[in-house]
């Protein structure tokens, strides 16, 4: 069973250098996100952002350093593994099956799972998390607008039931108001339970909902806070936030 504590944190990265190939990308990386905290992960381009979730997810391993998640240590486990703990990854791009339906979306966020009740019961959820998959069930997801597609990845991440929720970059290329609408689905996620460790290029949105933030800077955590701390610090106004 997942550690309900609210003062032992839920995920924790201790020290964790990876990369690609002879790349090193994170230099000795450490933060916690505790149960039921939105925590973000700001920084500029090639910072190191999505390497964190990549190896937090077991995409990329872990060369020096611990992961450890509800006490586990998953620093060597297989995506499959981690999968399996409860750790869905909701990638940049969204990673839609474009052929699919939404619904076959859907279903495949849920593959791990075996209790079919229970799977229809959380398409229903989704569909009322999300009216306007409701409206689009039948279509296959290549056919969705930007907005919608994003809306999909969340939910198929979801239908794991996961026990952290890893999202990258959940605003990219989208209009304001649907920016708007997704964080307020982030933020209704969290309330009813999930953890959320949320990657954004959106400095402010991300900090605004956020709990607690680091900042990282090539590949290493250079500040953390809350997120009002964070929004609050000249430096972070200044690189990150566009304020002078």
């Amino acid at each position: 069973m997942m550690n309900g504590n609210p003062n032992v944190p839920l995920l924790v990265l201790e020290q964790v250098f990876a990369g690609y190939g002879s790349l090193t990308i994170l230099k000795g990386i450490s933060f916690k996100v505790f149960p039921h905290e939105i925590v973000t992960l700001i920084g500029s381009n090639g910072a190191g952002k999505t390497t964190t979730l990549n190896t937090i997810s077991g995409i990329v391993r872990v060369r020096q350093g611990l992961v450890t998640f509800d006490g586990h240590n998953i620093s060597s486990s297989s995506p499959h593994e981690i999968a399996r703990l409860g750790i869905a990854h909701v990638p940049e791009g969204r990673r839609l099956f474009p052929d699919l339906t939404v619904i076959e979306n859907l279903e495949m966020g849920a593959f791990l799972r075996r209790d079919k009740e229970e799977i229809r019961r959380d398409i229903d959820r989704m569909f009322a998390l999300f009216p306007r998959l409701r409206e689009r069930a039948n279509m296959r997801a290549g056919s969705l607008s930007g907005g919608e597609q994003q809306m999909c990845a969340i939910a198929r991440g979801l239908m794991a039931r996961p026990r952290i929720l890893l999202l990258d970059e959940p605003s990219l290329g989208l209009a304001p108001k649907v920016v708007a609408q997704i964080f307020d689905i982030i933020q209704q996620i969290n309330q009813e339970g999930t953890p959320v460790l949320l990657v954004e290029q959106n400095a402010h949105m991300a900090l605004t909902i956020a709990h607690r933030g680091y900042v990282i800077a090539t590949g290493e955590i250079t500040l953390e806070g809350t997120g009002q701390q964070l929004l609050g610090n000249e430096m972070v106004k200044k690189l990150y936030l566009g304020e002078l």
